[in-house]
């Protein structure tokens, strides 16, 4: 009940509440189990992550639905259903042309009969030993996976939800936000004490929510481009010191991606850290960083490990700088590694 006490301290205060970050589970322990699974889920919550995160997007019937893109020809077995061929389509979303299948385009009950698989075999063979196993799995099943591991466990476990392209699903007449917080209101997580955090890449949406639910609301933060919902602002004007603080308006969180934080040289290597960290919190953000994978691919230079690109390197490592460089929260997809990591700092 500690760790519970302490979690729920980290998510209500300004200021981090404990030494060590909070691990949050980045669809869940999705370098080991396909992601966005039940099966990726339980074994975070195995392996200590104090957070799952379920990406979020809309079927057509409107039901919120577990996927990390609405194009899910990559993360599910809908390319080999011959019933589904005919649904194949190319679709522009935010600015970039896509072809694939759409959840949008299916209903619950078609998205249910699909089954997930490893979006990256080449680098995570042992994770796509799981393909097909699973099934979709809505916002719902999601916190309900939570509160089972909660009372098991005896540890708070918090669900971290992102809104996908709120903007696109909008302008295809399924707006996120209403049935967002009904959902929300119905599952009693609009509290400021509620075990969640709600993130987004657009502003628009946080700053709604901001006016109707009191739960902890995270900005999402990209090192290019910039929000799809504001074309005149990139992402580098709102980490300034006074965009952080117009930030800290409507939002809890900013949710940089790494490299913002632990900047890389032309080579590759990890230079000392940046401001970022300091001046989120002096405007009273907390700060979580994205996103720890194991790969070398995924890693700078220096924490590299052998000679293929999806061998395995120091992640923990990495993540012990992160603990040092004061971030209060990390994604990854290797959440024993991440807790490793930060209780190595």
């Amino acid at each position: 009940m500690i760790r519970a006490i302490v979690t729920a301290l980290v998510l209500l205060t300004g200021t981090p509440a404990v030494a060590q970050p909070l691990i949050i589970a980045h669809r869940g322990a999705s370098g080991e189990r396909p992601e966005h699974t039940g099966a990726a889920y339980e074994l975070a919550i195995e392996q200590g992550a104090d957070v799952i995160e379920p990406d979020l997007v809309l079927s057509k019937d409107g039901v919120f639905i577990d996927r990390h893109e609405n194009e899910i020809g990559g993360t599910t077995d809908v390319g080999e259903r011959p019933e589904f061929a005919d649904r194949k389509t190319t679709k522009t979303i935010d600015g970039v042309a896509t072809t694939g299948w759409f959840t949008e385009d299916f209903t619950l009950a078609e998205l249910k009969t699909l089954r997930a698989k490893e979006r990256l075999p080449a680098f995570r063979p042992g994770s796509a030993a799981y393909d097909g196993q699973e099934a979709i799995l809505t916002f719902d099943e999601v916190v309900a996976i939570a509160r089972e591991a909660s009372v098991r466990t005896g540890r708070t476990i918090a669900v971290a939800p992102e809104l996908k392209h709120p903007t696109y699903f909008a302008g295809i007449g399924l707006p996120m936000e209403d049935g967002f917080v009904a959902e929300l209101e119905r599952l009693g997580l609009t509290g400021a004490d509620a075990p969640i955090i709600v993130q987004c890449f657009e502003v628009g949406p946080l700053e709604r929510l901001a006016t109707r639910i009191d739960a902890p609301l995270a900005q999402l933060v990209s090192s290019t481009g910039g929000p799809a919902d504001r074309p005149d602002v990139t992402y580098a004007q709102m980490i300034t010191p006074q965009g952080l603080k117009a930030m800290a308006g409507y939002a809890d969180w900013v949710a940089p991606e790494m490299t913002l934080v632990l900047p890389r040289d032309a080579e590759g290597r990890t230079t000392a850290p940046s401001a970022l960290v300091a001046e989120a919190h002096a405007a009273g953000l907390k700060v979580v960083i994205w996103t720890l994978r194991a790969e070398n691919a995924f890693l700078p230079v220096e924490r590299r490990r052998g000679e293929g690109l999806a061998e395995h390197g120091d992640m923990a490592g990495y993540a012990a700088a992160f603990a040092e460089a004061g971030v209060d929260a990390m994604f990854s997809d290797f959440p024993a590694l991440a807790r490793q990591g930060a209780a190595e700092e």
